[in-house]
């Protein structure tokens, strides 16, 4: 009798607040209502009166209205504003209600955009926090125009940053300045736990300010919280400060920035303590001569950063910045030969955190010739290094005095960002990217033994990196390379259209170098680019080779290397050990996907490949060309003999034409699972003989479940013909057919039902049909669906097929 009594108890105080809410109403609508000309408006209904009073009464009212029953309370959560709603929902599940119809509501009247077709959406309150959180961090909307978004007891920002799983900075960084600030730490630290994703999309130049923020924000974002993916989206001229500041921090390297506060999570014992010796070796490698490339370079990139900061910080501006000839001019007229290379310290045994006294020379004597301006000074007892490739040096603390009578100071921050390199074995000259070792090996003042350089420490790191669109200048590809060679956190690496160009071959030493790494944990590589200095087999091979692990390989290249085109002059070669004619050794490949550009490929060289992944389970190849039919073949037959675990194969805008039997040989491979023919003019030739054999071949295939025909002209009489797989007679247990883009017309779609009816096979499954002829009978199309509904989940579109025809006739 409990239940029943606070049923009535709940009931009969909402009655009162009805009441109550109706007398206030009446009283304050019986003026108007009066002085109208055309009479009193109906009023609104009585319980809608009570709803929105004590929607706005919450504050009050909450725990009374999280104990009303279901019936009632179904009917106020639309009442409800966003935050009420939000804090409503595990009492109304409870009850057994459910509010995604109200968020998807709120999502339609408020964002005003359709999500994608692809995109399918589970919790639509999720969604809809998350947007609203990145709307309210951009001032793109205005919570005070509406009662459902405007509310004083609550902190937009605070309350939907629990539901957020992916936040987007773009363009000057907005929004990283106001999540650090102070008011909003809360905000911050939920964040910390709940985001996994974090993208930079249209990046433009930034302040320092504004890069301090940042490196704030990644810093409590990745290194204290649960970031695990970043991704940069369409950066056409990155900033070389702050994409390396994003990938040595995504690469868990932390130093705080100058006048910057310290980091309160990182706890005052650690920040006021030297580092231990396993993260003097991290960074510094103990001292000793020769070091990680990847440590060696972030070591660099923080202390040189840091050093342009602190000069940057005082002025609050801009830091403008000079070409190297410039430079080179200031410290011609400041009396510095700008040839001069680094110098090492005095002493060899000299701690790597003792600073040169001013007095002490650093320097040869401005009388030394021009033939040794290049050389170590006579004081120094450590070896002559070689010559630098192609860099030239930058100036030093030494320039910098130098240049301070005359007033001209470079901001060019990158001359001592690959000044690092490793000494180079069986005396071969430093090449580009190994310059970047100097620094730490040398004497700088600016790149060793700093005070903030030791205690610099490594945090957790990331595990996905994605570049789309982000061209890679040569500092930012080897910068990129440095730090993925000792990255064993990352697990999916996303290259596409960066333009790396020969750094390729920089990526695949990198990649190497990881792989060796114990505890590597890299398992998938994708790679797209315009152009690749490797023919594409070439570069797969290298791949594979480089990373034995590797479980997926996605790589795309569209057009033609030189290497591929031998009348090219002056086309060196790549190194020996990335492109030798040893074999492949066994990989762990289970899923490959291959892009090709126009041309012939050699088969030997994907069947090498194919042979060496014994654990393919999926092959994708498209706009592949082979020199002839019988090259095709020796590919499926290499599939058949090595790759008995392999369920699905893929090609895509292939000419197949003059393929057929080879076509029929895969249609009877009893391991594959799901085929797909994309665009590949299979019934171009010979259809009639053709299309029965091809039907035959399936109704033998027991194991095949998906095939995918789309772009093939298959039309009504091979849309008919095919619906003979599915006969009384078939063993066939196709479940997945896509006849899209085939040239089907209504009446044939009609014909193909009602065969399906005839034979009473029951549901096979998904049947798609995008992008045929079916507007041209809208009547026969809406009953051929009507009746293929009965016997499969047809998936359609409504396409204007005398559009596409003018787009292609505008084409020709």
């Amino acid at each position: 009798m409990a239940a029943p009594e606070a049923w009535r108890a709940r009931s009969c105080w909402f009655c009162e607040v009805a009441a109550a809410t109706t007398m206030e109403a009446t009283s304050r609508e019986a003026a108007p209502a009066k002085s109208s000309a055309s009479g009193p408006s109906a009023p609104p209904a009585l319980f809608e009166l009570c709803g929105r009073a004590v929607s706005a009464h919450m504050g009050v009212l909450e725990s009374g209205v999280w104990a009303l029953p279901g019936p009632i309370l179904q009917s106020i959560l639309p009442l409800l504003n966003i935050y009420y709603l939000e804090r409503i929902e595990e009492t109304a599940l409870k009850k057994g209600l459910s509010t995604q119809a109200i968020w998807r509501r709120l999502w339609d009247e408020l964002m005003k955009t359709r999500p994608s077709s692809l995109e399918s959406v589970t919790c639509w309150r999720a969604k809809f926090m998350e947007a609203f959180f990145s709307h309210v961090l951009r001032g793109t909307i205005d919570v005070s125009s509406d009662r459902r978004l405007c509310d004083q007891r609550f902190s937009p920002l605070l309350h939907s940053s629990r539901h957020v799983r992916q936040l987007t900075i773009c363009n000057m960084l907005q929004g990283a300045t106001e999540l650090v600030a102070e008011p909003n730490r809360r905000v911050l630290e939920t964040l910390a736990s709940s985001l996994h994703t974090l993208k930079f999309r249209h990046l433009l130049f930034s302040d320092v300010a504004a890069q301090q923020s940042l490196r704030q924000l990644l810093h409590q974002l990745i290194h204290h919280g649960a970031v695990s993916q970043v991704s940069l989206y369409s950066w056409p001229v990155p900033e070389s400060a702050l994409f390396i500041l994003i990938l040595t921090m995504s690469a868990g390297f932390w130093q705080p920035g100058p006048g910057g506060p310290p980091c309160r999570l990182c706890g005052e014992a650690s920040r006021g303590r030297a580092p231990s010796r396993d993260e003097g070796s991290l960074l510094l490698g103990s001292r000793r001569p020769r070091r990680d490339a990847a440590e060696r370079c972030a070591a660099a990139l923080m202390a040189t950063r840091r050093k342009s900061e602190a000069k940057q910080m005082p002025r609050a501006a801009t830091a403008t910045r000079v070409t190297r000839r410039s430079t080179q001019e200031s410290l011609t007229a400041g009396g510095t030969d700008p040839k001069r290379e680094l110098h090492p310290p005095a002493t060899s045994h000299e701690a790597p955190g003792t600073k040169r006294p001013p007095s002490a020379p650093a320097t040869t004597s401005s009388a030394t010739s021009s033939t040794s301006s290049s050389k170590r000074g006579p004081a120094s007892s450590a070896p002559q290094p070689k010559p630098l490739k192609r860099f030239k040096r930058a100036a030093g603390k030494k320039g910098a005095r130098t240049r301070q009578g005359s007033g001209a100071e470079s901001e060019d921050l990158y001359d001592f960002v690959f000044i690092v390199a490793g000494e180079k074995e069986d005396g071969e000259e430093m090449e580009i990217g190994e310059v970047a070792c100097g620094a730490l090996d040398g004497s700088d003042p600016s790149c060793i033994g700093l005070p903030a350089l030791e205690a610099s420490q490594r945090f957790r790191s990331i595990s996905t990196l994605e570049l789309f669109t982000v061209p890679l200048s040569t500092e930012a590809a080897l910068t990129l390379c440095h730090l993925l060679s000792s990255w064993v956190s990352l697990e999916s690496l996303t290259l596409s259209y960066n333009g790396l160009g020969s750094n390729i071959f920089r990526l695949l030493d990198s990649l190497r170098a990881l792989s060796g790494q114990a505890g590597c944990r890299l398992r998938a590589l994708h790679l797209s680019d315009l152009f690749s200095p490797l023919p594409i087999l070439e570069l797969t091979r290298a791949i594979v080779r480089a990373l034995p692990l590797l479980r997926v390989l996605s790589i795309r290249v569209d057009h033609p290397s030189q290497r591929d085109n031998p009348a090219v002059p002056g086309n060196a070669g790549p190194p020996n050990h990335i492109v030798g004619d040893e074999e492949i050794p066994e990989n762990c490949l289970e899923q490959l996907e291959m892009g090709f550009p126009r041309g012939a490929q050699p088969a030997p060289l994907l069947c090498s490949v194919l042979k060496a992944s014994g654990s393919l389970q999926q092959l994708s190849l498209d706009s592949a060309t082979f020199a002839s039919p019988q090259d095709f073949g020796l590919v499926l037959q290499t599939l058949k003999e090595y790759n008995l675990a392999l369920k699905r194969l893929s090609f895509h805008d292939m000419n197949l034409a003059d393929c057929q039997s080879e076509v029929l040989f895969l249609l009877q491979n009893l391991t594959l699972q799901e085929i797909t023919f994309s665009f590949c003019r299979l019934f171009e030739k010979r259809p009639a003989q053709f299309l029965p054999e091809m039907v035959t071949a399936m109704k033998g295939n027991s194991t095949l479940k998906g095939l995918r025909l789309p772009g093939n002209r298959l039309g009504n009489a091979g849309l008919l013909a095919l619906a003979d797989v599915f006969s009384e007679d078939s063993s066939s247990s196709l479940c997945q057919l896509d006849i899209s883009s085939n040239c089907i017309k209504p009446d044939g779609l009609l014909e193909f039902a009602k065969r399906l009816e005839r034979w009473g096979r029951g549901a096979f499954g998904h049947l798609r049909l995008f992008q045929n002829w079916l507007d041209q009978d809208a009547v026969t199309a809406r009953e051929a669906i009507r009746r293929l509904r009965a016997t499969c989940h047809v998936v359609s579109d409504s396409w204007d097929s005398s559009q596409a025809f003018a787009d292609y006739v505008s084409t020709m």
